[in-house]
């Protein structure tokens, strides 16, 4: 009875966290305006320090403001985009009884370079951590934001509108699991199979291999009922996503970043095939994500391509030898 008692208000607070959530437990597009210098974010080198800068949004009609701090994050893109990619520090006094209740840290993704596809692109990888939500619980939290954003690097400021969105912090994550971030070295092969296979097989389909769960490269580990799972991030590399500025991994053999390469490791065939079963399941649902995004993209051919290319995926594990010759029959051994 002790026990029950004990589990039953586990659960109310876990779900009282959910029903908090305010940012992440509604699906719809908020409104937002910034204003910076992408430059001067750049040149910040340090990961502690941060800038403060105003952040506007739009909730039931009304324009709410508060002061964050924000830093570039990443390595590639931060010496390649025009926009970083962006840490957002929240102050507690000022998210108190707000939307960002609960939040500290985010993370805000906004296109890399200024041309013509860069709002598509952002659709695309919102697309992928949407599609990622499909597979498995162990997952980051996203919400889509219309930013009217104001660069403060001209000498006259200029604004323009552009897609983004928000992710939870890892540490968020592993606590809605009763789990922590794992932030050690460990070999692939002693993380959990399933959710290895999982994560592997997603990249396969995304056509990603800027990533290692080894080393921790755009993903984290969680330690979570006593497994290692890992919890992939920024997937802008992808062939999914196919942006202007994708560099190929010359190691791979692999001439372009449309080019799938299954990286994971050998594991039990029939983990394979469970773990395939799980993506056939989800074929519908995956492509009713990507119905849900067609109107807003701008360039209609960019959206098409996207759908093709998960088709592409499909066709391959589908067929049980191709299946077996592209993702089973190449798994790693070391």
């Amino acid at each position: 009875m002790k026990q029950f008692i004990i589990l039953f208000f586990c659960s109310l607070i876990m779900f009282a966290q959910e029903t908090n959530d305010k940012l992440f437990s509604s699906t719809g597009v908020i409104e937002a305006k910034m204003s910076f210098s992408p430059k001067l974010i750049r040149k910040i080198k340090s990961d502690t320090v941060y800038v403060d800068t105003q952040f506007q949004y739009k909730t039931e009609g009304q324009w709410n403001e508060m002061t964050i701090g924000i830093r570039a994050r990443g390595n590639f893109r931060r010496s390649t985009c025009y926009y970083p990619p962006i840490k957002v520090d929240l102050k507690k006094k000022q998210v108190k009884d707000t939307y960002f209740n609960g939040q500290k840290k985010l993370k805000l993704v906004l296109p890399c370079l200024q041309e013509r596809d860069k709002n598509d692109n952002i659709l695309k990888e919102l697309m992928v951590y949407k599609l990622f939500e499909l597979i498995t619980p162990y997952h980051f939290k996203t919400r889509q934001l219309s930013v009217e954003f104001t660069d403060l690097n001209k000498k006259k400021p200029v604004t323009e509108n552009i897609n983004a969105f928000l992710i939870e912090d890892d540490k968020k994550v592993a606590k809605r699991h009763e789990g922590k971030v794992f932030e050690r070295y460990i070999h692939p092969l002693a993380m959990d199979s399933d959710a290895s296979i999982r994560n592997a097989m997603f990249q396969y389909m995304i056509g990603n291999t800027d990533f290692s769960v080894a080393y921790q490269h755009n993903g984290k580990l969680l330690y979570i009922d006593k497994k290692i799972i890992p919890l992939p991030y920024d997937f802008d590399m992808s062939g999914f996503i196919n942006p202007s500025y994708g560099v190929v991994n010359q190691t791979l053999n692999i001439s372009s970043i449309r080019d799938r390469k299954y990286r994971g490791f050998k594991r039990d065939d029939k983990d394979f095939y469970a773990v395939r079963d799980v993506f056939i399941g989800q074929k519908e649902a995956m492509f009713a994500i990507l119905s849900n995004y067609q109107a807003s993209f701008e360039n209609p051919s960019e959206f098409t391509e996207a759908k093709k290319y998960l088709m592409s995926f499909f066709e391959v594990i589908e067929n049980e030898a191709s299946f077996k010759k592209n993702v089973i029959d190449v798994a790693r051994t070391k």
